[in-house]
């Protein structure tokens, strides 16, 4: 109770209550608690049973490795599956997806919020209220390992085969995703080996005309034309050294030619019949023997100077032996001119054979000799004819060697260029055989994949409402509801109301208390009209929780 002071009142604050005051300031407000009270049970009641039913169902899919080791085919899908699930959640979840599945006549979802609502609403409700999409990671990793797929509707069969049409779409998404990646990787590996095909055939093309045109001046025939050159080098010093040695066979042909024809002449000088007691018949034979051993003996020295140097003890023996014959020659045909110059005798004569015989000998050897000399010079010709040719061959392999230098540069980048395009070329070929594993991979499913691990669940109970929490929390809040209409009116009624008040407001000994006297027509009518306006509430609010079960329990019998 508070008053102004220039009104004379003063401001008195009120005691304090006990259990007594709560339970009379209960009693006499009754009605503000349990009118409240009741009307929310009945509410909570009414509305917890006309929500209808919300069935969940759901799925569980899980991401399986490739079945082929890294190792052994590697994959040309730079992103992993596990990577490019947001990606595919995103797709499935967009407009177009989303509106495709509600539209569905074997779905057919959300009927009569489309009959009331514009379509974008009710895909936008279906993205945000009912799909639930729940990603599932390895402990300490990043990627995704399985993911489970949730969708509220109050018809359980359709929330079935939702979740399953929603699973069909992401194994769709899945393969057009990889089946994609792998046309464009196909694509563009298909199109660059076949552009660098075309090029590799260009340039072996030039390169094979650069090496018709330059045939034998080649870098890689550099060393082969040095061969040929050193093998023509090595050819000519031969046929030098044969034309020295048929020379010095010439030399030797003709002094035999020489001295066959001095022992000719020799023997022409001879009679044909002679004294065969003669000494100078002897010693002509003789004489004919020494020039023989030593024409014989002369040849092999000279065959022993072309193999062996100087001092070598054949050659040496040799010419010790040729200087002895010299001396036993010389000193027979001093001795035969001596007995020459002598007045002859008459001496009996006969027929001298030997000298027939070492004529025939003699002419036989000339001829020989002669036929030596016509093979000498053949050999010559030939062996000069050779020179020419090889002289000639030597000229051709060093300009081929002199070109080589010219035309090295340019053939180096023509030939670089083609080992380049054919590097390129053989990698290219590998990225195709990759792409082509890898589809194979893909057509066997031995990729990554996703798998059902749980499939889609028929539920027999709804997910939601709780029907009983709803009941519960409706009737607690009005009851706190009541509670708070009954303390403001307590609060606004400032009327003493007991002993206890007056003693504590006044100050005054209280002798006796007389009741309050009312008039018993008027209480009479209070408490009818009071009875007859909870009778109505209680009949409406049962008709109207009645009304609720029945509707609740009969769309189950449905």
């Amino acid at each position: 109770m508070t008053a102004s002071a220039s009104s004379g009142y003063v401001a008195i604050s009120r005691r304090t209550l006990d259990l007594e005051d709560y339970i009379d300031v209960a009693r006499r407000h009754a009605t503000w608690i349990l009118g409240p009270t009741f009307a929310g049970l009945v509410i909570a009641t009414v509305v917890a049973f006309l929500v209808p039913n919300t069935y969940v169902s759901q799925a569980t899919l899980e991401i399986t490795p490739k079945q082929i080791s890294e190792a052994i085919v590697k994959t040309t899908i730079n992103q992993e599956l596990s990577e490019r699930i947001s990606e595919m959640q995103q797709q499935i979840m967009s407009r177009t997806s989303l509106s495709s599945i509600i539209t569905d006549p074997r779905l057919d979802l959300y009927k009569s919020e489309r009959a009331s609502q514009p379509l974008e609403d009710v895909i936008e409700t279906m993205r945000t209220r009912d799909i639930k999409i729940t990603i599932s990671s390895v402990p300490g990793e990043r990627r995704a390992s399985a993911f489970s797929i949730e969708f509220f509707y109050p018809d359980r069969v359709k929330a079935h085969d939702t979740v399953q049409t929603l699973i069909t779409k992401f194994e769709e998404a899945n393969l057009n995703a990889q089946r994609t990646q792998q046309q464009m990787v196909g694509s563009l590996v298909h199109d660059e080996l076949s552009e660098a095909k075309a090029k590799l055939d260009q340039l072996e093309e030039t390169l094979t005309k650069f090496r018709g045109e330059n045939a034998g001046k080649l870098p890689e025939q550099e060393g082969l034309n040095a061969q040929m050159m050193t093998s023509f080098q090595n050819r000519l010093s031969s046929l030098n050294d044969s034309l020295n040695r048929y020379a010095q066979d010439r030399v030797q042909l003709e002094a035999r030619l020489s001295t066959l024809q001095n022992e000719m002449a020799l023997a022409d000088s001879v009679d044909k019949e002679f004294d065969v007691t003669a000494p100078a018949y002897h010693q002509n034979e003789r004489l004919i023997t020494l020039n023989k051993q030593i024409t014989d003996t002369e040849s092999q020295l000279a065959q022993l100077e072309q193999t062996y140097r100087p001092d070598f003890p054949d050659i040496k023996d040799a010419k010790a032996r040729l200087s002895v014959l010299k001396k036993e020659r010389d000193g027979l045909q001093k001795q035969q001119d001596d007995e020459l110059a002598k007045p002859a005798e008459p001496t009996k004569k006969v027929t001298n054979f030997k000298r027939a015989e070492a004529v025939t000998q003699l002419q036989g050897q000339i001829e020989q000799t002669n036929a030596l000399m016509k093979t000498n010079e053949m050999q010559v010709d030939n062996a000069r004819k050779a020179q020419g040719e090889a002289t000639k061959a030597l000229e051709s392999y060093e300009g081929k060697l002199a070109a080589t230098s010219v035309i090295e540069a340019k053939y180096l980048d023509l030939k670089h260029e083609a080992d380049e395009a054919r590097d390129k070329y053989q990698q290219l070929q590998s990225k195709q055989q990759l792409a082509d594993q890898n589809n194979e991979l893909l057509s066997r499913k031995a990729g990554e994949n996703l798998d059902v691990l749980d499939p889609p669940s028929l539920p027999t109970q709804p997910a939601k409402p709780n029907r009983w929490e709803i009941v519960g929390g409706g009737t607690a809040a009005a009851f706190i509801l009541g509670l708070a209409l009954a303390g403001l009116q307590e609060a606004k009624d400032t009327s003493l109301k007991n002993l206890k008040d007056v003693r504590a407001y006044t100050n005054l000994p209280v002798l006796s208390s007389i009741p309050l006297l009312e008039n018993t027509m008027l209480v009479r009518r209070k408490r009818r009209l009071a009875y007859l306006a909870w009778s109505a509430a209680v009949i409406v609010g049962i008709l109207a929780v009645c009304a609720s079960l029945y509707y609740y329990y009969s769309g189950l019998t449905r």
